[in-house]
């Protein structure tokens, strides 16, 4: 409390959501998780440059491209997305738990590429990416189950 002072911590202590704070400290994302947001999507620096060509993270032009997961199993795009085809898309979350029921590994695989690795932004949302594209759910404080605090 000395960092910031005691009033300022005691506001900021007194906003937070106990419901919130637990979901902050999850590090296993379920289908309910990827279904619950929409997701910024973007090629990495390694991905061949037909695809960074296309994609506005790299141009400076536009919003990001958005991606959706659906509770079935599929993902979608946005109608005027450059990149996606209209391809079918599906998408798998993978959790292996040792024997004292610590997570192992928990991953989200589309279709055949390289698996995405899942962490948690300071913000409480969630990233995912590989060497090929990342994902960063959008804040949406404004909902009941939703990521970061409200300001």
């Amino acid at each position: 409390m000395e960092v910031l002072g005691e009033d300022v911590m005691k506001k900021i202590m007194g906003s937070l959501d106990a419901r919130s704070l637990a979901r902050s400290l999850l590090i296993r994302i379920m289908r309910e998780d990827l279904c619950d947001h929409s997701w910024d999507f973007h090629f990495t620096e390694a991905a061949p440059a037909y695809w960074k060509n296309l994609d506005p993270y790299w141009g400076g032009s536009g919003s990001p491209m958005h991606r959706y997961f659906h509770a079935d199993g599929s993902q979608t795009a946005d109608p005027d997305d450059k990149v996606w085809g209209g391809h079918e898309c599906t998408y798998t979350i993978v959790t292996s738990i040792v024997g004292d029921g610590k997570i192992r590994e928990n991953y989200v695989r589309i279709n055949r590429w390289p698996r995405l690795a899942v962490s948690r932004r300071d913000d409480w949302g969630w990233e995912m990416s590989n060497v090929i594209f990342a994902y960063s759910s959008v804040p949406d404080a404004h909902k009941d189950s939703g990521t970061g605090p409200m300001f």
